[in-house]
């Protein structure tokens, strides 16, 4: 049997700092830190169409970001949209949590199988009422 150390959201900001994983794209979820898929040009592409939607529509009711980190517990992952309360001067000195954050929303293209399993879980245990995931293949 296998034990692994947990990471805090702490001790990643810790690593982040002292370097040991920086130029990496990595989240942390549930206490580990995890490889992000690398992102394809129809994956770029249907995000940038929808931030530029949502905002457009939002306004100044909230702010969409995208790609940015949120702090749950144990986890800062780094959706693909997040929809959180405005102003966006609420995170000069923090990332989103869990009592921000209105929708996140994820673009599946190589990640499916984790969005609607770890990420829906997470995100679901961690009060998070909206979260949508728009599957590439089967454009829905």
């Amino acid at each position: 049997m296998t034990n692994l150390t947990k990471w805090t959201v702490e001790d990643y900001h810790r690593m982040i700092d002292a370097g040991i994983i920086k130029n990496r794209q990595v989240e942390l979820i549930n206490g580990e830190i995890i490889n992000m898929s690398p992102e394809g040009p129809i994956h770029r592409f249907i995000n940038h169409r929808a931030v530029k939607y949502l905002r457009s529509i939002l306004g100044n009711l909230a702010e969409v970001m995208e790609a940015h980190p949120v702090t749950l517990v144990n986890s800062e992952p780094e959706p693909d949209i997040t929809i959180v309360r405005s102003p966006d001067t609420l995170y000069l000195d923090r990332h989103p949590d869990g009592k921000d954050i209105y929708c996140i929303i994820e673009i599946a293209d190589s990640t499916l199988q984790k969005d609607l399993g770890t990420k829906k879980t997470l995100y679901a245990n961690s009060g998070i009422e909206e979260y949508w995931v728009i599957d590439v293949a089967k454009k829905i």
